[in-house]
């Protein structure tokens, strides 16, 4: 069955230690540490994580002096690139760009001193490394005020962000720099939302999409994918982070999953699909599945693997997939790339289906 793809606004390309955003290249996974930068051991355990969860790009924060002294011999044992997040104070930018830092992240509202950010500018250029400019809700309270001064309280935030970045952007514009990403994030994802449909209209730089403070690991989900989903499903958007309180491996699994449920990345694991269940379902198809996806988590292909409760969607679901189960009250029914294989009984189909599956991804390794 073939199914519709999405098609991609097409941006500006920009190189971040070997991995193209924008130009139609494929969308970057994104993360940030919560380690202290300064301890080099935490930092790259937690660096080494992610980059095996499937992360593309990192970000630490560089908050410090001591951070930014620790961030050569992070940049150095790294396997993914990294990404300086700074605020504040301009030197410490300066000391992550010497530092080989692979992308320096500005904020306008935490530095916008012009001054101050051509001097970064020029550094950026000499070690031919690009900003991100990222404006969040939480940044522009500056332009809250003049709002609330200027009694224009019907304006909405998404507009005071855009404003926000187009003045921003004036002096790299000024400065003849534009190896740019922009992002504009808020906790509320109808913002996100709004913000980024104007940026991709607006500019043709690529855009780095996710929430800010989401939450935890439920209300950060659903809100991220809300705003993320919706903007990937327009076209929009070369970097993703979905942004979740905890341990931000969790976030990567997430980005990966939101990716492949649009066609956006080809899973390199098994993806199993199991139906909701109903009052027709006699097999505990969420235990079964469950199962299956821990045993099988060491193929590193995407196979797809459907866990089916009753008749009335199971056969039809097998013909979809590369492995199928159609389980009933006593027996199941397992189908390999849509054809009926054999029945076994119920407390045999997790041994039966994992035989199977690796039948699946045995046969393609022969065949390449």
């Amino acid at each position: 069955m073939k199914y519709r793809q999405i098609e991609r606004r097409i941006s500006k390309a920009v190189n971040v230690g070997g991995i193209t955003i924008g130009a139609g290249a494929p969308i970057s996974i994104q993360s940030m540490t919560t380690t202290q930068t300064a301890d080099v051991k935490a930092t790259l355990e937690q660096i080494n994580r992610l980059a095996e969860a499937g992360c593309d790009l990192v970000r630490v924060a560089v908050a410090t002096k001591q951070d930014a002294a620790a961030l050569s011999e992070i940049v150095a044992a790294s396997p993914v690139p990294i990404i300086a997040d700074v605020h504040f104070n301009f030197e410490r930018a300066l000391e992550a760009i010497r530092a080989g830092a692979h992308k320096i992240r500005l904020n306008p509202g935490t530095i916008s001193d012009r001054q101050a950010v051509r001097t970064i500018i020029e550094a950026c250029k000499d070690a031919h490394i690009p900003i991100r400019v990222g404006v969040n809700e939480g940044s522009v309270i500056y332009r809250f005020n003049q709002v609330r001064r200027e009694k224009q309280f019907a304006r909405p935030l998404d507009e005071i962000m855009v404003e926000a970045i187009e003045e921003y952007l004036e002096i790299f514009h000024e400065c003849n720099f534009s190896d740019l990403v922009l992002s504009a994030k808020s906790h509320d994802a109808a913002t996100t939302i709004a913000v980024n449909r104007e940026l991709a209209r607006r500019y043709d730089y690529p855009l780095h999409l996710g929430l800010t403070h989401a939450g935890t690991v439920r209300t950060g989900s659903v809100r991220s994918i809300c705003a993320v989903a919706t903007l990937l499903a327009e076209g929009i958007g070369d970097t993703i982070r979905i942004s979740l309180a905890g341990d931000p491996v969790e976030e990567v699994a997430l980005a990966k999953e939101l990716l492949a449920a649009l066609r956006l990345r080809e899973p390199e694991e098994v993806e199993i699909i199991a139906c909701p269940t109903c009052g027709r379902t006699t097999a505990d198809v969420a235990a079964i599945a469950d199962q299956l996806r821990q045993a099988l988590v060491d193929i590193k292909q995407h196979i797809t693997v459907a866990v089916m409760g009753c008749v009335v969607n199971g056969p039809g679901e097998a013909g979809q997939v590369d492995v199928a189960l159609c389980c009933g009250k006593n027996n199941a029914s397992i189908f390999r790339e849509g054809k009926f294989v054999r029945t076994v009984p119920m407390e045999k189909v997790i041994d039966e289906m994992i035989t199977e599956v690796r039948k699946v991804a045995d046969s393609r390794k022969v065949r390449k």
